[in-house]
């Protein structure tokens, strides 16, 4: 792998390309990434990039009059979260991820990766969590079948069957039920950049990305090129 960014999701629209096609596609505000630490085989038995994405503020401690503790910005990094990124002379991140890149012992500490690493006509891989769709029916959880919609009908949009009565005696592990749906990671691959906004870090990608709105996304370069 020699390209990959963090990014997070805009939202969805459409544009003509030169042939005056319509194509949908989703922008993404890709970077810009620092490189926050260099990982090499001698100190750590492999090669990679840790690269952080988005700025985040610092947890701070402290006390008022009465020598109460007060934190502001509770939910902000800790002293050794900081600590880190100090170190390599960046401001705080909120995502942090690693890249294993074949160049990794081309990049240096602070370097920024932006969003024209990618070129128009790129193939990706994009990784997100899923959309949450909370507790569902085997309908849709997993396409199967209804039954008849008739008034007469007793069975419309129940599981039916789940096995055999007296052997085995139960239901086998694995069989599709209703339960939780969404909320997973999720890979689409092979997906067309479109169009590459360096100017504002966007990426607009042919189609539909995994994720809810401002959510983080992983691009990759493709690792199964069609």
């Amino acid at each position: 792998m020699k390209k990959a960014i963090l990014a997070t999701k805009v939202g969805m629209t459409q544009i003509f390309n030169a042939d005056g096609v319509l194509v949908p596609v989703t922008v993404l505000q890709a970077g810009p990434c620092v490189v926050t630490q260099i990982k090499t085989v001698e100190n750590d038995g492999y090669s990679a990039v840790q690269v952080g994405f988005a700025d985040k503020v610092a947890k701070v401690v402290s006390k008022d009059a009465n020598g109460n503790k007060k934190v502001g910005h509770r939910h902000g990094l800790n002293k050794a979260q900081m600590g880190h990124f100090e170190k390599a002379g960046v401001s705080g991140k909120r995502f942090v991820k690693e890249f294993r890149f074949e160049n990794a012992d081309e990049y240096k500490l602070a370097d920024e990766i932006k969003a024209d690493i990618f070129a128009e006509g790129d193939k990706i891989d994009a990784t997100a969590i899923s959309k949450g769709k909370g507790f569902q029916g085997a309908i849709k959880r997993l396409g199967q079948h209804r039954g008849p919609m008739a008034h007469g009908s007793k069975f419309h949009r129940h599981q039916g069957s789940n096995g055999s009565c007296s052997t085995p005696s139960r239901v086998f592990k694995g069989k599709g039920m209703p339960g939780h749906m969404g909320s997973v990671k999720v890979t689409i691959q092979n997906l067309e950049v479109v169009r590459v906004d360096a100017e504002n870090n966007l990426l607009l990608v042919k189609g539909a990305v995994p994720g809810a709105k401002k959510s983080l996304i992983t691009i990759k370069e493709t690792c199964k090129v069609r």
